[in-house]
Order: C-alpha cells, then structure tokens, then sequence
C-alpha cells in the first residue's frame, strides 16, 4: 500500500515503514496493520498517522547542510511519469476542445492529482515542471 500511495519502491517503502514504527514507538508490523486496518474503516490512531507522513515527507525530503532541503530522496519510476505526465496532456487537450464537459475535467483533475502525488508536488504546475526535469535528466545523452 505504501508503495501505491507514495510511490516508492519496496526497499523505500520498507525504510519508510521502519522509520514510522520508530517515530510511533511500535513495531513495523503493528503500524502496517494499523494502515491496513484503516482501509477497512477502522480509524488510523492519530499518533500512527502522525509518525506515517513524518516519515513519508522525511523520505522525499533530506536536509542538507545548511538547513536547506535537497528535494525528492524517492524518485517515481521514469515510465510512469512519462505515462501520467502524457496523460495529463491528453486531459488537458481534451479539456480545452471540451471545457464544459464533466467527464474531462474529472480526467484532468485525476490526472493533475495523479501527478502531484507521483512528484511530491503541492501544484499541478509543479509537478509537471518536476516530471519534465526528471525526465529531462534521465534522457540519454549523445
């Protein structure tokens, strides 16, 4: 579930996990059963919560000296932010011929949070600057 929802891979996502249980005073098992048993309606103690995006936001950001933050630590998939940052256009060109359907800004909006979360980002606008510098940085070079 970690992985999904931040993304990451499972090496990360187990990082995170251990990091949370540490901050919540538990163990990684019982704080993934916690998560787990939220899903299911049964309400995510506050503390474990808490300790959960502590952790997720420590692992996307690490300061550096200084004070000053370096940025994303856990960095998406490429081919998956190539895939939601071409659907985000597609949305978008849709949207334009389209303004006033609902169905496409429902796609836009899906496709805009879609990629906020992917890149850690607050904004669409943000996020699709984050994606294209990934993406950019990892093109190969002649």
């Amino acid at each position: 579930m970690l992985m999904a929802a931040t993304p990451c891979t499972a090496r990360d996502a187990r990082r995170i996990l251990e990091a949370a249980a540490d901050l919540a005073s538990t163990t990684p098992e019982a704080l993934a059963a916690a998560v787990v048993a939220g899903t299911l309606g049964t309400p995510v103690p506050a503390y474990i919560a808490r300790a959960l995006r502590r952790a997720v936001h420590a692992g996307r950001t690490t300061v550096v000296s200084g004070g000053r933050s370096r940025g994303n630590v856990l960095t998406p998939a490429l081919a998956r932010t190539e895939e939601v940052l071409t659907r985000l256009r597609g949305c978008r060109a849709s949207l334009a011929a389209t303004p006033e359907d609902p169905a496409a800004v429902r796609a836009m909006d899906d496709a805009g949070y879609t990629l906020c979360v992917l890149m850690g980002q607050a904004t669409v606008h943000d996020a699709v600057l984050a994606a294209e510098a990934l993406l950019s940085s990892s093109a190969p070079r002649d």
